[in-house]
């Protein structure tokens, strides 16, 4: 049976930034915040996080402060990627010296591995984690698919629970389900089909939308799970405009703007990011309000 313990609602954080790096007393009141309004799972360092432009010992620090803050309140997964698996493997060791209570695996990006490559990648990295993992496919941002037989194999692993699927393609995630759904657990990594992958068998979403609306992205997951699915589909279609919105430029120019809009200090996107334009932001503050959301101050 599918692991059940990250069941629900993980929001993808925003890293906040300050000059000194990353500003953990931010990241501490976000993750009080996300508790209070039932989030149920913690994604650190991940790509909305901006992880891809953090050193190691950044990524460290952001997993250290989001482990304090969460208390065991709710687990925290902390992303681990990049092209090198050394490197990756480094990052995933200190995740679990940090007392993360998972980590979240992408293919490398640019090296486009074949498929033993992949295999052997994340193995390695999970030796070095020694953590429950969560396979992460994304190929518009690794420029390498994660088929659903490679997921197959390396779910004969105990270690792997469960699968992220943000490759947009329904068929491919349904063809998963069906080799995979009795045993891992599916998570949308699309916030526009959270209800198609639940319809699927998921068990939930690591959610961009959810940084700005937790308590929605938890009520909607959480009444489909309990058999309330035309409540869910209200939540689903209500916030699709803003879906759209928070997606207008690259992931996360528009949620780190719409974050820094709710009341958290949480600085600038890093280079290469930069902030969105004028047009952008505009929409996102017209979407923000039209789904009910307010600033929190």
């Amino acid at each position: 049976m599918p692991d059940p313990r990250f069941d629900g609602s993980g929001v993808a954080l925003v890293t906040p930034f300050d000059a000194d790096g990353v500003n953990t007393d931010v990241l501490e009141e976000m993750v009080d915040w996300h508790v209070g309004e039932g989030t149920d799972a913690l994604i650190v360092c991940g790509s909305t996080g901006e992880a891809a432009t953090m050193s190691v010992p950044e990524q460290g620090i952001a997993v250290r402060a989001a482990v304090s803050a969460a208390g065991g309140r709710v687990p925290v997964i902390a992303g681990c990627g990049g092209s090198d698996t050394a490197v990756v493997r480094a990052l995933a060791r200190h995740a679990s010296d940090l007392g993360a209570d998972a980590v979240l695996l992408s293919a490398p990006p640019y090296n486009r591995p074949p498929r033993a490559g992949l295999i052997a990648h994340f193995r390695a990295v999970m030796d070095a984690a020694d953590l429950p993992a969560i396979l992460y496919n994304v190929p518009s941002r690794a420029a390498v698919d994660i088929p659903p037989d490679v997921i197959e194999e390396l779910g004969e692993d105990p270690r792997v629970i469960g699968v992220k699927e943000a490759s947009g393609n329904i068929s491919q995630i349904a063809e998963l389900a069906r080799r995979v759904g009795d045993r891992l657990v599916l998570w949308s990594g699309n916030d526009d089909q959270i209800l198609p992958l639940l319809s699927l068998g998921g068990r939930g979403v690591i959610s961009v939308l959810a940084n700005v609306a937790p308590s929605a992205v938890h009520r909607m997951v959480r009444a489909y799970l309990d058999g309330d699915h035309s409540a869910a589909l209200d939540i689903q279609l209500h916030f699709l405009p803003l879906i759209d919105a928070l997606f207008a430029e690259s992931n996360p120019i528009p949620v780190k703007t719409a974050v820094k809009w709710l009341g958290f200090d949480v600085g600038e996107v890093r280079l290469p990011l930069v902030p969105p334009t004028e047009r952008t932001r505009e929409r996102l503050i017209e979407a923000l309000a039209e789904s009910g959301l307010r600033p929190l101050t």
